[in-house]
């Protein structure tokens, strides 16, 4: 008889560490509340994560700014209309089994238009996309729309004839396009 040798198994280890999974936290934070008290609504949020056993690595704080179209909220017995609103965000990590119960008290605070959460990326996590400052270093190119196209044997031009690069602050673009 032959000698057969068994494969060998995957022994499960056990590990008194936790297993955590890292999140980002985007949210809304309704424009009725006063600007003073944006802060206490971020440090609520930053309190419920911690208090579900999360970790907090960033964040961003929440800032007024123009939203892209309009979002209806049911408060105190009707529908609410909001064209702007505080936009921060917190990333954490938590044990995945723990976010069912978080999520659960982010929809209980009645402050909040609304949020987003997803799991990040180890990609993800490790760049962070900082909205506000984005917001202010965009880059606008202001076109002139108006621009006669190439006249004679040259075919005509498609695009508009670019006049001037300009960086823009915080406030709205009416007639510009942005790169």
């Amino acid at each position: 008889m032959s000698e057969t040798t068994m494969p060998a198994t995957e022994v499960e280890t056990i590990t008194t560490e936790r297993e955590l999974a890292s999140y980002e936290l985007a949210y809304h934070v309704l424009p009725t509340v006063a600007e003073g008290e944006v802060t206490g609504v971020s440090d609520e949020l930053k309190k419920l994560i911690t208090t579900a056993g999360g970790e907090m690595f960033d964040e961003e704080d929440a800032k007024r700014f123009e939203l892209a179209y309009e979002i209806d909220k049911y408060l105190e017995g009707k529908y609410r209309k909001f064209t702007s609103a505080y936009f921060g965000w917190i990333r954490f990590r938590l044990e995945p089994v723990k976010l069912d119960a978080l999520t659960k008290s982010f929809d209980e605070n009645k402050q909040l238009l609304r949020y987003l959460l997803v799991r990040l990326t180890k990609v993800e996590e490790n760049a962070p996309f900082r909205f506000h400052e984005a917001l202010v270093d965009t880059n606008v190119r202001v076109i002139d729309t108006d621009a006669d196209p190439v006249s004679g044997d040259e075919e005509m031009v498609s695009e508009a004839e670019v006049v001037d690069e300009v960086e823009v602050p915080d406030t709205d673009v009416v007639e510009e396009e942005k790169v």
